[in-house]
């Protein structure tokens, strides 16, 4: 079975505006190539397939950069007429989603984790959803994931300028088709705080721990690193 990707890539780039402002924050360009080429690279090493990518914003630029496909990966779209949060964005993904479940990936952000050990373990668990959490010294721009000793989400713990070490999420995640088309995700919502903060004390909602490579490029000194840092990726 072909191992599908949602790509929330529709997000303004507010915070990026004094260095990127004429294009998605998905399409800031690192090194001469889109932000989101590096996604898909790292997608496809991972046996990525498919993507279906969630679009609104400047849509027309991210469409006619990748059209159908992108190298061996088939590309489609979901394009939102108006801001639906990344909740939002999703559950219309998946309505194009031919599986079960699919790996949903921030446009924004480059989480190198192990897809194949992620999924197997999501399985295992028999898990709503699965996060992927980084460690971090301080996670005082995320908030913290706490988990229990079997990796199952426990609480949330929102922004703060107190530099505190625990575990962040890393904007990579397994969810199940038939959770997110539950009737009350509708319109829009956030799959943060209207999913995984609200419901992971009533659904299966697990963790991943992973110290795979990671980078947010959501402000500038991120989005700067990254023009360092990425030269060591050749795929």
């Amino acid at each position: 079975m072909t191992v599908e990707a949602i790509i929330l890539a529709g997000g303004f780039g507010t915070r990026l505006q004094p260095l990127v402002n004429d294009v998605p924050k998905s399409m800031a360009l690192v090194n001469a190539r889109p932000f989101l080429e590096y996604l898909l690279d790292y997608a496809i090493l991972q046996g990525i397939g498919r993507a279906v990518l969630s679009v609104g914003y400047k849509r027309d630029i991210i469409i006619n950069h990748f059209k159908d496909h992108y190298k061996s990966v088939d590309i489609d779209y979901a394009i939102e007429e108006e801001p639906l949060g990344t909740g939002g964005g999703i559950r219309l993904a998946f309505w194009k989603v031919t599986g079960p479940r699919a790996i949903i990936l921030n446009g924004d952000s480059l989480f190198r984790v192990n897809y194949s050990d992620m999924i197997a373990r999501h399985l295992k668990n028999r898990a709503d959803a699965t996060l992927a959490l980084r460690k971090m010294k301080n996670t005082g721009r995320y908030g913290r994931v706490a988990i229990s000793r079997n990796n199952r989400i426990v609480g949330f713990t929102e922004k703060s300028e107190k530099a505190t070490p625990g575990f962040i999420n890393g904007g990579v995640y397994i969810i199940e088709k038939d959770f997110l088309m539950e009737p009350g995700f509708r319109g829009r919502f956030s799959i943060e705080k209207e999913c995984f903060e609200r419901y992971y004390d009533e659904s299966r909602i697990f963790g991943y721990p992973s110290d795979g490579y990671f980078l947010d490029i959501g402000i500038p000194d991120d989005y700067k690193k990254a023009w360092h840092e990425f030269a060591q990726f050749k795929d």
